[in-house]
C-alpha cells in the first residue's frame, strides 16, 4: 500500500483529535495513550514515513514479516539522515508459536501476545540466552470467541502471577482484541472487562511497579478503547486509508 507523508501526516493528525476528545471525554490525557503502527500492509517507503512523522512503535502480526520488516528497516536506518526522536522498538501483537520464539526475542521489545506459561518460559529461556529482558503482556481473550488467541479472564491472575515471577520478563500490562464489528459500541463490553481485570490485578500486586499498560482498540474501535482506558492502541488501517 503506497501512502504520501502528506496523506499520513494528515491520517496522524486526525487519529491524535480523535484520542485527544475520547481522552477528554472519560478524563484522562492524551499522553498516556501510545500509538503502535502495525505495518503488516504496507512497504518498506510507508514505514519510512511512520518515522518522518514521529512513529517510532511498529508492530507486526506475523514473525515473518517481523523479520523481514525489521532486517530492511535496519539496512535504512544507518543511511538516514534526520535523527529519530528515540529507537525504533518493534511489538509483536499476533499469536506467537512456540518454535518462533528466538526469532521474537531477537527483534521485539515487546511481546503483547503472552497467553500461557509454557510460551512464556520459552521467552525467558530465550531471553536469558540473548542476555536480554523481553516486556510482554497477557493476550486475555475477553470476547470468548473460539477463534481468538488469549487466556481466559479467570486465569490471567494466576498466569499474570507465574510469568512475573520469570527473571528474563517484565510483565508491563493486558492486551486483548474486541470482536470485530460494525457498531464499535458492541466491542466496548470487552474492553471494560479488561480494565477491570486489569485493576483486580493491580491491586493483587502483579506485576508490580511496571504493570501500567493496557494494550486495546484498533482502527475500527480506538476511540472505545480509549474511553475504557487503553494506554496503546494498534492501528493499521486507519494511519494508511
Amino acid at each position: 500500500m503506497a501512502i504520501t507523508r502528506n496523506k499520513l501526516e494528515k491520517n496522524l493528525q486526525k487519529i491524535r483529535d480523535n484520542i485527544a476528545e475520547a481522552c477528554s471525554r472519560s478524563g484522562r490525557s492524551a499522553a498516556e495513550v501510545r500509538i503502535v503502527a502495525i505495518t503488516k500492509t504496507v512497504d518498506l517507503e510507508a514505514i519510512k514515513c511512520l518515522l518522518d512523522v514521529g512513529l517510532v512503535d511498529l508492530g507486526e502480526n506475523r514473525i515473518q514479516q517481523l523479520q523481514d520488516r525489521a532486517e530492511k528497516l535496519s539496512a535504512y536506518l544507518p543511511r538516514r539522515r534526520n535523527p529519530l526522536p528515540s529507537p525504533v522498538r518493534w511489538h509483536m501483537v499476533g499469536h506467537l508459536q512456540r518454535n518462533k520464539v528466538k526469532a521474537a526475542v531477537r527483534i521485539a521489545e515487546v511481546i503483547h501476545s503472552v497467553d500461557s506459561l509454557r510460551l512464556a518460559e520459552d521467552l525467558n529461556a530465550r531471553a536469558e540466552q540473548a542476555d536480554k529482558t523481553l516486556d510482554v503482556m497477557l493476550q486475555v481473550n475477553c470476547s470468548q470467541e473460539l477463534q481468538k488467541s488469549g487466556c481466559a479472564v479467570g486465569a490471567a491472575g494466576h498466569l499474570g502471577e507465574m510469568v512475573s515471577s520469570l527473571k528474563r520478563l517484565r510483565l508491563i500490562g493486558l492486551m486483548t482484541m474486541a470482536p470485530l464489528v460494525e457498531d464499535p459500541e458492541l466491542a466496548r463490553p470487552s474492553f471494560v472487562r479488561l480494565r477491570e481485570l486489569f485493576e483486580e490485578m493491580r491491586a493483587e500486586g502483579v506485576g508490580g511497579d511496571d504493570f501500567l499498560n493496557l494494550s486495546m482498540g484498533m482502527s475500527q474501535d480506538y476511540t472505545i478503547a480509549v474511553e475504557e482506558g487503553a494506554t496503546t492502541l494498534r492501528i493499521g488501517t486507519a494511519l494508511f486509508a
